[in-house]
């Protein structure tokens, strides 16, 4: 036997079990004495030759158990004098005389360290007082005064505190991130379960959102329409308005954080009183979306048709009427993600019969769009979330159209197209460019001759960027190149769709090609830079 088995072996009679005239269970500050055991129990005058205090004996009312029996410890390991910890009693210490320190009972283990009465966390109960109301007419203290400044809107000098703590987090957004996340989780634990199980995308939204909201506090309009739609979106998370709190409270910890020096009493307030008009904003456009429309929407597959080895169109019904623009988006859910939404591009008009249908390619890792391309059949049944975006034509202004899709970015350019042709094109010309890889990646350029044959206002043209071609059959080249050498395009409103990099090498060519920016239309789905 090792010195340190015989060195456990020899506390027994320490480690009393807790329950009626036990050390633990009479030792608890706050709890009633409990009853007192019948018949006196042994206690040992020493351990390994150390003397222990003697405890006060009460009177029986029970028979007693008998006592434990000590196990002697060989003269060659005696028990050293830190592993004894002074046995207290239930009485209070005189009034005045000083607590007696508690001695670590295993100092190779703190975390078994014996607590009691005169250890730190028992004298932070017992200090512990209510709350005093002011008195009636008292100056307020200093966090009430900070509270009643933080309610103010956001000034130009809260601005820039914003920005210039905003310097300082970017370099380390990620651990930034990391800790708003769980400090949320550790001290709202109920708030979870609005999460998915997996943060890897969720986890950078939330904060990045946050982040853009208070960069665009000095744009009040633009604010108000990015906010309203974020709050009428967070319905279908579960999103109530007391989780508002919880989250700017656990915001401006992690900002504190990562600030460092930089973070002080001003910066604070600019902080708060930026999230008070974002959850301000979001909260009033949640309130408003609940009085006419549900958080989701439930939606049965009625078809599903498979274009190739990574491409599905899949239309759905939803259960109830589900009002939108063609060009816009929609996030969804399957039942093999809970809590992981995606937005995909409505791919036709609103019909008559109310049917939605959406293109979705199967990307990497990507659990939604794989499942629904390679998992989902007819009779499945799917959540939506509200129609969003703002890539939609404007009916009432003749100005033509040129619209660039790529890969499955060409679903809301077939839905504007078709809107166009139910409209009526009202002596509009509309250009249609449609980029992919190869050939038989353009699996919806025959739908879209059907509808140039039928309407001479409409040019569909292809592009490939990986495959030569006969002359005549496509284009060859970048898609945004090709649509500049055919340019300029002044006087068009025009629509971008597809790949980010596509969409935004697409913007900066259309605006050098003479299209105004105010013209350039386009939703880079899940990009919230």
């Amino acid at each position: 036997m090792s010195t340190r088995q015989a060195e456990v072996k020899s506390l027994p009679a320490l480690l009393v079990r807790s329950g009626h005239g036990s050390v633990a269970a009479s030792a608890v500050p706050g709890m009633p004495a409990p009853a007192a055991p019948a018949g006196d129990v042994p206690v040992p005058t020493q351990v390994a030759g150390v003397p222990v205090p003697p405890r006060p004996t009460v009177p029986p009312t029970i028979p007693a158990p008998p006592p434990a029996p000590v196990v002697p410890v060989p003269a060659a390991a005696p028990v050293p004098a830190s592993f004894l910890p002074v046995l207290h009693t239930a009485e209070p210490a005189p009034h005045g005389a000083e607590r007696p320190a508690i001695e670590p009972l295993f100092s190779w283990a703190p975390g078994l360290n014996w607590a009691g009465p005169g250890d730190q966390w028992s004298q932070a109960w017992e200090n512990q007082e209510p709350g005093v109301p002011p008195a009636p007419g008292a100056a307020p203290g200093p966090d009430a005064s900070r509270e009643q400044a933080a309610a103010e809107p956001p000034t130009a000098r809260d601005i820039e505190l914003i920005r210039a703590s905003l310097a300082v987090v970017e370099p380390v957004a990620d651990r930034a991130t990391a800790h708003f996340y769980a400090l949320i989780f550790v001290r709202h634990p109920e708030v979870r379960a609005l999460f998915p199980a997996a943060m890897d995308v969720q986890r950078d939204r939330l904060f990045r959102a946050l982040l853009m909201a208070a960069r665009s506090a000095d744009d009040p309009a633009g604010l108000t329409a990015y906010l309203t739609r974020l709050g009428e979106g967070h319905r279908k998370y579960g999103t109530l308005t007391g989780h508002y709190g919880v989250v700017g409270e656990c915001l401006v910890a992690a900002l504190e954080k990562y600030c460092g020096s930089r973070w002080d009493a001003d910066t604070e307030v600019a902080w708060r009183r930026a999230y008070g008009l974002i959850s301000k904003i979001m909260i009033d456009a949640a309130e408003g979306a609940a009085r006419h429309s549900p958080p989701w929407w439930q939606a049965e597959v009625v078809s599903h048709q498979q274009r190739g080895r990574d491409v599905a169109v899949i239309t759905v019904r939803p259960d109830q009427p589900y009002p939108y623009r063609a060009g816009q988006h929609a996030t969804l859910e399957t039942p093999w993600w809970p809590r992981v939404w995606r937005h995909f591009s409505f791919a036709t008009a609103p019909r008559p019969d109310g049917l939605l249908t959406f293109h979705v390619k199967a990307v990497p890792a990507g659990w939604v769009s794989s499942a629904l391309v390679r998992r989902a059949a007819p009779g499945d049944v799917l959540r939506l979330g509200p129609a969003a975006g703002s890539m939609v034509a404007d009916h009432a202004d003749p100005a033509h159209l040129l619209c660039v899709g790529g890969g499955t970015g060409i679903a809301p350019i077939s839905a504007l197209v078709e809107e166009v042709a139910e409209r009526g094109a009202a002596g509009r010309r509309v250009e249609v460019f449609y980029g992919a890889r190869q050939t038989g990646e353009l699996y919806e350029l025959e739908s879209l001759r059907r509808l140039a044959h039928r309407h001479p206002w409409l040019s569909v043209r292809p592009v490939l960027s990986e495959e030569r071609v006969q002359p005549g059959a496509a284009l060859s080249g970048l898609l945004t190149d090709v649509v500049a050498q055919l340019g300029p395009w002044d006087g068009h409103h025009a629509f971008l769709s597809g790949p980010a990099a596509m969409v935004r090498r697409g913007a900066g060519m259309l605006a050098r090609s003479g299209v105004r920016p105010e013209h350039i239309r386009h939703d880079l789905v899940g990009d919230l830079a």
